[in-house]
């Protein structure tokens, strides 16, 4: 691994603001004094390059070249460095190389190509298959199909309007008959449902309005980058978050190519690893965005017994087939088979025949039909359990013996089993090397991705749903829970090879917030309770649309806690929609879709709703417990912490855009904040103890209660414990005599410096004022 620069480069810790039209960074600007008070070293923004007008997020630009107006410019974003400067804030920035907006209206770069097609200097900017679309390439924006649209179409100048929607034309095309119009252009407009079977531009995941970047082309890369990399250079940025790397067609080679051109800045990269999976360790970079210290975190407060205990609940309550909810794997292999056959069709197809053009191409390799290299693709795409492979890693270990061996089953005839190998060897590079074979080794990995995105995370995570806390942007439901040893292991390694990887408990990507989820895993502390409370809600007569979706409902609403229907109703629709088994996106029941708002009305929000949270205030202590524990154990365990935006305070937030409103400044007091204020405090006034350079050191409390402590030492001079599923330890009769041995010399509480501690500490003692503790070493040796 290159590492970055200095530890004086590196963020102590990092603060996630959502820039947006309405919050702009002016708005941004008049937050940094209660921000640098906070304590955290850098503010982290969300994409700051020109975007669709109105744009929430800014993922969809426009225009690289240009820092967005409705921001304020890069006047705006300069004015913005400055006073974070004033107040010791650096800025570190998201950037998004893998896409832009399919908006021609807005992105001239696109408009220039529909305008000239292949031959446009901007051609070589967006990743199409030109032969595929017989030289044109599908536009899926047509909200019917042409035959019924044809009247709303008009030509206008050099332009074609449709609706609210502007086309360039073909130059000398202004004036033909409007059927040859539409056939002399360099694109064709088309029903939006034909993107599923018919697209010929790589896009993002399964979002036809993001058109894929060809960033490993050089010159892609400067024309895309440089208002970025100038930004750098000039010390208005001071690092990076990479969204994405996984969709690009060579991950190792743009991050290389990227360290080189910022000089070596701290920059992180939206990573998802699976469980056992390792980042790249030749990454020149300083690890992942923290989805991987995210699962460590919320497992630790997961009882293993009890989320078993609430799975077999889940099964008798809901009953679902293994394969649609009811076991973890074979939930994800058929909403992966669903995906790759259905919203990754084009995917699959083109390279389907990109397989195909390699075999023609080789007297060694023909004679494999195309059908038989599409089945072997998909067979051998469905069993990959990482989201994809890379060239400076062992691709044996992605596509295994193992899962060719399960493919070839697919296959009545064993010779035509023989496709599978065929496929395998091109994705290994075992075959004959040329254009064809890099082209193919890319757009597996690229398809591998989605697909894995795809099934997983916008799947199987809405259709396997007895615990939601683990159904998590780099979870494992199948396996939600953490031993404090495998934690410990956890931290140590990330120390030793990546210790300024970033870490994360709540993104503008996670389904539910750090709080909502540290509330829902205390149900495997008392599953037994939420099976009783669930019968008696059900009992009250509300419309229940089936079991499987009541079940994931009243987890909801439960993690949530007290909160008006449109939120929740909002968040069970998009569940709904994404678990794709009795509604969709693309497929929407409106029966089954009001059955489910019913529910929330007469169910979570309802009357029944107030026994559910009666329930919750029971277990208020222990939800505390859980959010304070997960909290500290995040801002002072190895890696750059990034606090989301608000959640320094209590923050229950679902999926977005639940979790996207404006920033707003905590002003109330709670224990959770004062907690996040000392540790980032700390971190930022001693940084060795935290950097790159330090040490993690497990602990191990001594007594009846010892298995519910868990504490850490940071390089003999920081000191966290947290309670560790507390309403188990109640149970068990508390801490009682249960001891901590502290390392030598004298330690002070850094929430309250009068209490100090020395050497066998009874817990009790340690956790009089919260079930989390922080100590600092006073004497400094």
């Amino acid at each position: 691994m290159t590492p970055v620069r200095s530890d004086r480069a590196v963020p102590t810790a990092t603060y996630r603001l959502q820039v947006q039209p309405r919050f702009p960074f002016a708005a941004a600007e008049a937050a940094v004094p209660y921000l640098a008070g906070l304590g955290v070293s850098h503010l982290h923004l969300s994409p700051v390059l020109e975007a669709v007008p109105g744009s929430a997020h800014g993922y969809d630009v426009v225009d690289p070249a240009r820092v967005r107006a409705e921001l304020g410019g890069e006047a705006g974003l300069r004015s913005l460095a400055r006073t974070s400067r004033e107040h010791g804030l650096g800025l570190v920035v998201d950037i998004v190389p893998n896409h832009m907006a399919l908006s021609p209206r807005h992105n001239r770069a696109l408009w220039e190509v529909l305008r000239e097609g292949p031959a446009s200097p901007y051609a070589r900017w967006f990743d199409i298959d030109w032969d595929a679309g017989g030289g044109r390439v599908l536009l899926p924006v047509l909200g019917q199909r042409l035959g019924e649209e044809l009247g709303e179409l008009t030509v206008d100048g050099a332009v074609l309007r449709c609706h609210d929607q502007v086309f360039p034309l073909r130059e000398g095309t202004e004036s033909l008959p409007l059927p040859r119009l539409l056939d002399a252009q360099w694109y064709r407009l088309a029903w939006w449902r034909l993107a599923r079977t018919e697209l010929n531009y790589r896009r993002f995941f399964t979002i036809s309005d993001l058109i894929g970047v060809r960033v490993e082309d050089p010159e892609v890369f400067a024309a895309t980058h440089g208002t970025l990399l100038r930004l750098v250079e000039e010390g208005v940025i001071d690092g990076l978050r990479v969204d994405h790397p996984d969709g690009l067609a060579d991950p190792d080679a743009y991050l290389c190519r990227l360290h080189e051109a910022t000089g070596g800045r701290w920059t992180v990269v939206e990573k998802i690893l699976a469980a056992d999976e390792r980042l790249p360790a030749s990454w020149p970079v300083a690890g992942t965005t923290g989805y991987d210290a995210l699962r460590r975190v919320d497992g630790l407060f997961i009882d293993p017994a009890g989320a078993e205990e609430l799975l077999d609940l889940y099964r008798r309550f809901a009953a679902p087939p293994d394969d649609e909810g009811g076991a973890w794997a074979p939930t994800v292999r058929r909403a992966a088979y669903r995906v790759v056959t259905h919203e990754l069709a084009a995917e699959t197809d083109r390279l389907t025949r990109v397989a195909s053009r390699v075999c023609a191409e080789d007297p060694a390799l023909r004679d494999h039909a195309p059908w038989a290299l599409r089945t072997a693709l998909r067979e051998l795409l469905v069993r990959l359990e990482v989201y994809r492979p890379y060239a400076s890693t062992d691709a044996a270990a992605v596509v295994t013996e193992q899962a060719a061996a399960e493919a070839r089953t697919a296959f009545t005839v064993p010779e035509e089993a023989h496709a599978v190998d065929v496929v395998r060897d091109l994705v290994l590079g075992r075959a004959e090397d040329g254009p064809g074979h890099a082209e193919f080794r890319a757009r597996f990995a690229q398809t591998a991705s989605a697909l894995r995105a795809k099934s997983v995370e916008d799947t199987a995570f809405y259709r396997y749903v007895p615990l939601l806390s683990a159904n998590e942007v780099g979870g494992d439901p199948g396996a939600p829970a953490v031993s404090a040893e495998d934690f410990h292991a956890y931290c140590a390694r990330v120390q030793r090879d990546w210790p300024a990887t970033g870490t994360a408990l709540s993104t503008h990507d996670t389904k539910r917030s750090a709080d909502v989820r540290a509330a829902i895993s205390v149900l495997t502390q008392a599953p037994d309770r939420w099976a009783d409370v669930l019968a008696e809600v059900t009992r009250a007569g509300h419309v229940a649309p089936g079991a499987q979706m009541v079940w994931a409902g009243w987890q909801t609403f439960f993690g949530l806690g007290r909160a008006d229907a449109e939120r929740v109703q909002g968040a069970l629709l998009k569940h709904v929609r994404e678990a794709g088994l009795r509604t969709s996106w693309t497929e929407q029941d409106p029966a089954y879709e009001e059955a489910v708002a019913a529910f929330v009305a007469g169910g979570p929000c309802g009357a029944p709703g107030r026994l559910v949270t009666g329930f919750r205030d029971t277990l208020a202590p222990h939800i505390r417990a859980n959010v304070l524990g997960a909290a500290l154990i995040h801002l002072t365990m190895p890696g750059v912490p990034d606090v989301y935006q608000g959640t320094e305070g209590e923050y229950r937030a679902l999926v977005d855009p639940d979790n996207r409103a404006p920033f707003a400044p905590q002003t109330r007091a709670s224990g959770k904040l004062d907690l996040t204020r000392a540790a980032l405090r700390l971190r930022r006034r001693r940084p060795e103890v935290f950097g790159t350079s330090a040490t993690y050191t497990p602990l191990s409390a001594e007594g009846p209660g010892a298995a519910h402590c868990v504490a850490f030492v940071r390089s003999g001079q920081a000191l966290t414990a947290v309670t560790r599923l507390s309403l188990r330890l109640a149970e068990a009769g508390g801490w009682r005599d249960t001891s901590l041995p502290l390392p030598p010399g004298r330690w002070t509480d850094a929430l309250a410096p009068d209490r100090e501690f020395e050497g066998r500490t009874r817990v009790s003692d340690l956790f009089a004022r919260l079930p989390v503790a922080l100590l600092e070493r006073a004497d400094g040796e």
